[in-house]
């Protein structure tokens, strides 16, 4: 057990250097890393809300919102599936409370008008596994001829769960997009969606862009008649009013059917139009958007051509000639930054549903500090009580482990770097405890050491006696540790994973700094003085 071989003790050597240059750019300021030499490691600790600061958002999915975007989709869907031929006659459709519903006027039709719709209850997949299919929605038929639809209870639940799972995609993709490091994107409860952004300099930002559906939709503009003239009487039949975003706002009447969404785009980046200088967005189509946007323009010369975001019209241009390119641009008097906001917006995709703020915090960075000193000050007291009671208690070994104490905590700080693991506040708490456990192993080697020397045996096979029959033990009260961190990781939240990383992460550091690292500083120790009994 006290024989290395030479690749071993380079091997050792390496983590441990590998550890201390990896931890070495924590302190320094990042100005000071841009004149280090490219093969030197320049990544910093990435510190979480509670130590930087940044902005706290939590989300709720607006299920009304939902539902009624939803049934309003439903009526366009039995619209279609009446009007087949044979088409059936039908009275009354439209959004009524809590439901879609259509009176059937042939009642001896009814039966058939029944098994048309019934393919509309869409029956959705209840699990990941293919479990058994809930319906969307269930229908009850009157005798009178009247069919409603209803949101079920396992339907709704079911949509819930994929809204804010494909909100939480959406989310991310833009955070990423303005760039806010390691953010913490996750859901809460059955509805919730919880959105940390540590360091992020612009809250108020972030909440716009996170908040906002950007649901995008291409209409053409109805010319029979003016958008004021619809607001005075009533908008003709198929058509919609909406305002632009201009101040104040002005009315267009739309044809209420988009032509083409958002869905159609690949891409969106902001330039400069080059005759006004004020920056545009421009986007493209895939190959689908690209046919059906040519086929639209080339069909609608001199007509205007609405861009709908959010049900605020930003732009609306008349289409001068054919546009077959699969392109387009956005203009609107925007800024440099709403343009961008814009593109990525478009780049990132719509909310499925609208998003409530529930709750809103920004935590300054001065907060952080304070957090930061006092896990400082807890570290150094932690750490010095350790290294003053392993010296006392165990002489020269009980340098041995405070050297490996420091190997483990050097080791710590590069793996987090390393790996860009955010550091928070009970991280830190999971590194003081580390601290505490790291001399366990240590504790346990040297009390077997001493038991062997008791029993009789020389000083060097009791050392080899004692790291080799306490490993199993080690390893035992190790992995148990391990197993609840891994538990905490998997269902706990925010800080509570934190704490669980650095745990985890402090488990095999001590495991390797405790026992190989200190096994090695003995094995050099017996091999120079050749003791004939133990310091200890």
């Amino acid at each position: 057990m006290l024989y290395f071989a030479r690749w071993k003790i380079a091997l050792i050597v390496l983590v441990i250097f590998a550890g201390f240059i990896t931890t070495l750019p924590n302190f320094f300021s990042a100005k000071t890393l841009e004149s280090w030499p490219d093969f030197l490691p320049k990544k910093q600790m990435v510190l979480g809300l509670d130590l930087q600061g940044g902005a706290y958002l939590l989300y709720e999915v607006d299920q009304q919102d939902y539902i009624n975007k939803r049934l309003q989709s439903l009526v366009g869907e039995i619209r279609v599936a009446l009007r087949e031929q044979p088409r059936i006659g039908y009275t009354g459709l439209g959004v009524q409370g809590d439901g879609a519903q259509v009176r059937i006027r042939d009642l001896t039709r009814l039966n058939e008008a029944e098994q048309r719709l019934e393919e509309l209850r869409n029956p959705l997949v209840s699990s990941l596994f293919g479990g058994q299919p809930v319906d969307e929605f269930d229908i009850a038929v009157n005798d009178d001829g009247l069919i409603r639809f209803t949101y079920s209870e396992a339907g709704l639940d079911n949509r819930l769960q994929s809204i804010v799972q494909q909100s939480i995609e959406v989310i991310r993709r833009r955070v990423d997009e303005i760039g806010t490091t390691e953010p913490n994107i996750q859901r809460q409860g059955t509805d919730r969606i919880l959105v940390e952004a540590p360091g992020e300099a612009d809250p108020e930002r972030l909440k716009d862009l996170v908040g906002q559906t950007a649901q995008l939709t291409f209409h053409m503009v109805d010319t029979s008649m003016s958008a004021e003239q619809a607001l005075q009487n009533r908008p003709p039949v198929g058509t919609i009013v909406r305002y632009s975003i201009d101040d104040p706002p002005l009315p267009y009447l739309l044809e209420e059917s988009p032509l083409l969404s958002g869905e159609d785009l690949v891409d969106a980046q902001v330039s400069f139009d080059q005759r006004s200088n004020e920056p545009v967005v421009n986007f493209r189509f895939n190959t689908s958007g690209a046919r059906k946007f040519s086929t639209i323009t080339q069909q609608n010369v001199g007509r205007p051509f609405a861009i709908v975001l959010d049900e605020e019209v930003i732009s609306a241009p008349v289409i001068r000639e054919p546009i077959t390119g699969g392109s387009g641009q956005i203009s609107g008097s925007f800024t440099v930054d709403g343009a961008n906001d814009l593109a990525v917006l478009l780049r990132a995709g719509a909310l499925p549903a609208k998003l409530t703020v529930i709750e809103e915090r920004s935590i300054g960075p001065g907060l952080g500090a304070d957090s930061i000193a006092a896990g400082e000050v807890a570290s150094i007291i932690a750490g010095s009580a350790v290294i003053i009671f392993m010296i006392l208690a165990y002489g020269r070994f009980g340098v041995i482990a405070d050297l490996a104490l420091v190997a483990n905590i050097l080791l710590i700080f590069g793996a987090l770097t390393t790996l860009q693991a955010t550091l928070t506040l009970p991280g830190i708490a999971g590194i003081v405890l580390t601290i505490g456990m790291a001399v366990d192993a240590n504790v346990l080697i040297f009390e077997r050491i001493r038991e062997e020397a008791r029993a009789g045996r020389s000083a060097i096979t009791a050392i080899d006696a004692g790291y080799k029959r306490a490993l199993g033990t080690i390893l035992d009260a190790n992995v148990t540790t391990l197993i609840a961190a891994v538990i905490l990781f998997q269902l706990g939240s925010g800080p509570v994973r934190g704490f669980a990383v650095t745990l985890a992460i402090g488990i095999f550091t001590t495991v390797f700094s405790a026992f190989t690292f200190s096994r090695l500083l003995v094995a050099i120790w017996v091999r120079t003085r050749r003791p004939s009994k133990l310091p200890i």
